[in-house]
């Protein structure tokens, strides 16, 4: 079987690591048994380009286990766990081409060799699959039924392609369904982001004056977990709305410039370019720590931030690298790359239950289309969202009332009034 991962020797910590995640995930779990008794993928090929975790592995043994031929690749160089990737191969006959820390071509090589495959469906963490088809292999869309996508950061890609004319085949936004955005979103960023700068640092959150780059459900999450942890947190935003919603939740806003000179953390999760850029470098203090948890790593201007330096070294921690700017000390994690998953393990296995339920569910509502579903971009069904909600919460012990037909009959009239 065709794979190009670090170290096939791995596959026995992986596969424990993998059995670990799927024993928080139920809700998965009970998809995947679903799909082994109904084969809704027979015959067909599902090619990914998704952060290669142990939850991710049992999103692809869940669609192989519904017929599905999987062929995967990292949608990011230093998000790969090699174990995983390794076990994948080893004890699920998954063809998997990803390794960690993998050089640039390597990363594009092994995309195109997912798509060598000729998939039926294509799974993104950041649109790369559906964009190199569209760029480069227009020839694959007859044979594509369509795709899905759990990035924000796609999906603006996406829905600009839609904009555009370009887009030539269906996309299911699964970072725009309630089980993703509002669980994964903020509670698996926000926990997750802090663990890899705690990994890569050792630093103390307590007292620090902690910026967060946007205010959506990502970085809300994050300012959420960063005052839960004692930080003095200020948000930077370019739009009104949730910059007031933020100092609303008594957070201070400010512009990045101004913020630059307080800061003594940085986080950036906009999905937005040049986010921090050389005039925030100059103003930053002494010992300033900058990272990303945008899912591409364009966020912060590392070409800025070397060009400005004087000096730099590489791995004074485990991805950590000091850049010295006019005399200060400005340290970069993980490359600007996602903190997250570069320097952590990503989110909790619990969070991505759902986000994976939601990804696998939406992959077989396009393969059920019994017509083929014009060129857009598509939200979760609501009856899917609805039934990964009931079994999460069941999961979870919890329970919730049910409207009796009294109170069914007043919410769908208009002639009760006051």
């Amino acid at each position: 079987m065709e794979h190009d991962i670090k170290d096939i020797a791995l596959a026995e910590k992986g596969a424990r690591r993998i059995a670990w995640a799927a024993g928080d995930m139920p809700v998965l779990m009970q998809v995947r048994e679903r799909f082994a008794k109904e084969k809704p993928f027979a015959g067909r090929t599902v090619g990914a380009c998704l952060h290669v975790t142990a939850e991710t592995a049992n999103l692809m043994i869940t669609l192989k286990a519904g017929g599905a031929n999987v062929i995967l690749c990292a949608s990011n160089p230093l998000s790969t766990q090699d174990d995983v990737a390794a076990s994948l191969v080893a004890d699920h006959g998954i063809s998997v081409f990803a390794i960690k820390g993998e050089d640039r071509d390597t990363f594009f090589k092994h995309i195109k060799t997912v798509l060598s495959y000729k998939p039926n469906f294509t799974m993104d963490d950041g649109a790369d699959l559906v964009s190199t088809i569209h760029k480069e292999h227009t020839e694959l869309i007859p044979g594509i039924v369509g795709g899905t996508e759990e990035t924000t950061t796609g999906v603006i890609r996406l829905r600009s392609m839609a904009r555009d004319g370009a887009l030539k085949f269906p996309v299911v936004s699964v970072n725009d369904a309630k089980t993703k955005n509002l669980f994964d979103n903020r509670y698996g960023t926000g926990q997750s982001t802090l663990d890899g700068i705690i990994r890569a640092t050792d630093m103390l959150i307590a007292g620090k004056t902690v910026v967060v780059a946007g205010f959506g459900w990502c970085g809300k999450g994050l300012a959420m977990r960063a005052r839960g942890m004692g930080a003095n947190v200020v948000v930077t935003e370019i739009d009104p709305i949730k910059a007031l919603e933020a100092a609303m939740e008594g957070f201070r806003v400010m512009p990045m410039k101004q913020a630059a000179a307080e800061g003594d953390l940085f986080c950036t999760v906009t999905g937005d370019v040049d986010v921090i850029r050389k005039e925030h470098f100059l103003a930053m203090k002494d010992g300033a720590i900058v990272c990303n948890a945008g899912h591409f790593d364009v966020e912060i201007n590392v070409g800025e931030l070397k060009a400005a330096a004087e000096s730099m070294r590489e791995g004074v921690r485990n991805f950590v690298d000091e850049y010295t700017v006019e005399g200060k000390r400005v340290y970069l994690l993980a490359e600007g790359r996602l903190v997250n998953l570069a320097a952590a393990e990503g989110h909790p296995a619990s969070v991505m239950d759902m986000s994976f339920a939601t990804q696998a569910l939406g992959c077989e509502w396009l393969a059920r289309q019994k017509e083929q579903l014009k060129p857009a971009v598509y939200d979760i069904p609501v009856e899917i969202e609805n039934m990964i909600a009931e079994v999460k919460l069941a999961s979870m012990g919890n329970s919730i009332d049910v409207l009796t037909p009294e109170q069914k009959k007043y919410l769908e009239s208009w002639q009760h009034g006051t």
